[in-house]
């Protein structure tokens, strides 16, 4: 009876601390979230119209050092931190795609961005698919509802 309850409490803390990140769910901390990370100057995220980007492209290959198509293939949609596991399209909202790209979750900045968008900490190595690999990151970036 004891091992059943001792695997009854894990299971228990495994699901509470894989709940959707509190960002999907709170449309004022995912706004404040997002906000954040287009001003903040070490992120930069944009741009804000995907049809229309002004000059955003230019500006990012310039601070990466690199070209506009170096950079233009530097989005969300293939970066590290970009999650579209199935369990963190369950904590979505509703449809999620459009003719551009789809709606994910950064682990890096705890908002819900679009795979068409960039930011300046963009690295290699995306998306993310899989449920281990989100649930790694999820444990890992030690958010919370009290600290997110």
């Amino acid at each position: 009876m004891k091992m059943l309850f001792e695997n009854w409490r894990g299971f228990l803390t495994e699901v509470k601390n894989l709940v959707c990140p509190p960002a999907t769910q709170d449309l004022e901390l995912n706004t404040k979230n997002r906000d954040s990370a287009i001003h903040a100057e070490h992120i930069q995220y944009g741009p804000l119209n995907v049809d229309e980007p002004g000059d955003y492209w230019e500006e990012i290959a310039e601070y990466w050092n690199t070209t506009v198509e170096a950079a233009m293939a530097s989005k969300c949609g293939n970066c590290t931190a970009f999650d579209i596991s199935p369990r963190m399209k369950e904590c979505m909202p509703g449809e999620t795609s459009d003719e551009d790209g789809e709606l994910g979750y950064c682990w890096m900045h705890h908002f819900k961005c679009h795979s068409a968008r960039s930011c300046r900490t963009w690295a290699k190595g995306g998306p993310i698919e899989d449920d281990d690999i989100s649930a790694d990151w999820q444990e890992r970036s030690n958010i919370s509802d009290e600290n997110e």
